[in-house]
C-alpha cells in the first residue's frame, strides 16, 4: 500500500475507533486486568494476534526524509499515556477542540516499525483534534505550535484489542513524534 494511500485509511481509522468506543459504551479503559480479551462467544481470553503486553523495541529500518527520530522507549510498554515535550513551542495552545495541523511518525511498539507518518506525503495534515484516536486528544492538549512531543500511547487509547490494518497489531502500545504546524481554536 502507497503511503498516501495508508494516511487515508489511518486518519478514517483514528475517527472510527472512537465512534466504536462510544457506540460499546465503553469508557476507554479497559478490562480492569489490563488483558486482552474477546467477548465474541462470552468467554474471556486472548485476542488471536495479539502482542499485549510484548516489550517494545527500538525502532527498525530507515526514517523518512526529514522525519525526526521517535525516541521509543524499549522494554515493557507504557501502561499509561506518555507525554514528553521534545522542543516547547512558543505558538498557539491546543485545546481539546482545536483544529490541529502536524506532522507526525507513528511507530509500532512489538516491532519497531514506521506504520504511518506524514513527512513521506510532503504536507502536514489538518484536522480536529476531537476526531482521532483517544491518545492523540489527551496528549496534544495543552501543546503549543511549533512545539514537537513525544506520544507512547498504551492499546486502551488507541485501537484497543481491535488493531488497525496489517501494520498495527491487537494490543499493540504506539508511539508518535507530532510536530504542531497549527492550532486554531473552534
Amino acid at each position: 500500500m502507497t503511503t498516501s494511500r495508508r494516511f487515508l485509511v489511518l486518519i478514517p481509522l483514528f475517527v472510527l475507533g472512537l465512534v466504536a468506543l462510544g457506540a460499546c459504551g465503553d469508557d476507554g479503559n479497559g478490562p480492569d486486568d489490563g488483558a486482552a480479551s474477546t467477548s465474541t462467544s462470552g468467554v474471556s481470553g486472548p485476542v488471536a494476534g495479539s502482542v499485549t503486553g510484548k516489550d517494545c523495541v527500538a525502532v527498525a529500518g530507515p526514517l523518512p526524509q526529514g522525519a525526526p527520530e521517535v525516541p521509543v522507549e524499549t522494554g515493557a510498554p507504557p501502561e499509561e499515556l506518555v507525554v514528553e515535550d521534545l522542543t516547547q513551542g512558543t505558538g498557539a495552545v491546543v485545546e481539546a477542540t482545536s483544529t490541529v495541523t502536524v506532522d507526525y511518525i507513528g511507530v509500532a511498539c512489538s516491532s519497531g516499525k514506521v506504520f504511518d507518518n506524514s513527512y513521506e506525503r510532503g504536507e502536514p495534515p489538518t484536522f480536529p483534534l476531537n476526531g482521532v484516536i483517544p491518545g492523540w486528544q489527551q496528549g496534544l492538549v495543552g501543546m503549543k505550535v511549533g512545539g514537537a512531543r513525544l506520544l507512547g500511547i498504551p492499546p486502551e487509547l488507541a485501537y484497543r484489542d481491535e488493531g488497525a490494518g496489517s501494520d498495527i497489531a491487537p494490543g499493540e502500545t504506539l508511539w508518535f513524534v507530532v510536530e504542531m504546524r497549527d492550532a486554531q481554536a473552534a
